[in-house]
Formats: C-alpha cells, sequence, structure tokens
C-alpha cells in the first residue's frame, strides 16, 4: 500500500488555513506541498473530519475531566461541571492549538516554526508520537517509536510529561 499521495498546491493550503484559521508551520507546508499521507485528511476541501478533530482536543479534556480526572495545574477540582468545563475550555484557548495529521495525532500549531513534536492525543493520555514531524511518520509508517530530544510545547508537553503527576480524581479505564 501506497502511504503518500500527491501533495496540495500553495493555494490550496492558503485556503485551507484560511477556512480552517490556522496557520501551519513551515515543515508542515513543506511536506504538505510535496505530499500528503494517505487516508489523511482532506485540506483542499471543507471536510467535517477535520473540524471534528480541530474540537477532539478539547472534547477529549472534557470527557476526562466528567470521568474524575484533573489536573494538578488548576487548583482544586470544582464540584459545579460547569465551572470545570470552563477551566478547561480556558487553558485550552491559551494552549497551541493542535493541527490533525493523521488519525489522533497532532501537530501544534505554534511556535509557528519548523520543529514541533507531534502528539498523540487522547485526552489526557497524550504522549510524543515524534520529536518532530520526519521522525513522527517513521514512527508511524516504520512501526518503531523512537523519541528524540523534543521541543517543550505550552500544556501539550506538560501533560505528556507529567504523566508522572498523580491527577486527582479516580483512575478509570477509558471506554
Amino acid at each position: 500500500m501506497d502511504r503518500w499521495a500527491p501533495g496540495y498546491t500553495q493555494s490550496e493550503l492558503d485556503e485551507a488555513q484560511e477556512r480552517y484559521g490556522i496557520n501551519f508551520p513551515p515543515d508542515l507546508i513543506a511536506l504538505f506541498l510535496e505530499k500528503q499521507p494517505s487516508g489523511g485528511y482532506r485540506w483542499n476541501a471543507e471536510d467535517s473530519r477535520i473540524r471534528k478533530m480541530l474540537a477532539r482536543p478539547l472534547e477529549a479534556l472534557l470527557f476526562d475531566v466528567d470521568h474524575g480526572l484533573w489536573w494538578p495545574d488548576w487548583g482544586e477540582r470544582p464540584n459545579d461541571l460547569s465551572l470545570r468545563h470552563g477551566i478547561v475550555g480556558e487553558a485550552l484557548a491559551q494552549a497551541p492549538r493542535l493541527i490533525p495529521i493523521l488519525s489522533h495525532r497532532f501537530l501544534p500549531e505554534t511556535p509557528c516554526d519548523s520543529g514541533n513534536p507531534v502528539f498523540s492525543m487522547h485526552g489526557f493520555d497524550t504522549v510524543y508520537y515524534g520529536a518532530n514531524l520526519s521522525q513522527y511518520f517513521v514512527n508511524e509508517f516504520g512501526g518503531t517509536y523512537n523519541i528524540g530530544p523534543v521541543r517543550h510545547i505550552p500544556f501539550w508537553s506538560d501533560i505528556t510529561e507529567g504523566h508522572d503527576q498523580t491527577f486527582t480524581g479516580a483512575p478509570y479505564v477509558r471506554p
């Protein structure tokens, strides 16, 4: 199976960034001009999957919070659901947006520079899946899991590296 499909034009990428209100980092632009992963998101047209995945980080964290998890850096966990959701929403509003790359793998929008890590994100179950875009595709398509030195991305690196922290709330198994 060919893992790559033809890339996009610069015009298509400009339109995608405007359509979805995001900025692709330079290494993602370079990749997409050359090629795109087969079975990935269709950036050259309206794609409901992209909109769904742009909303997924917030939805996944809210799901985790609704099921008892709480990030200690947010302070004491409020009893009121709407207050909890507000805190999570505010935290994500300040965090770099995640750009869906393939399935539940994301590249941070900022810093808008080459070399951002790729995250595999399922709520608080967020891990690095590549120290950069190139390493990510080697891992994804090569069946490896090698992670080199990683640029720190506010919030996302914190929860990724914070797996050693104790989350408040009872652990549960994701359905």
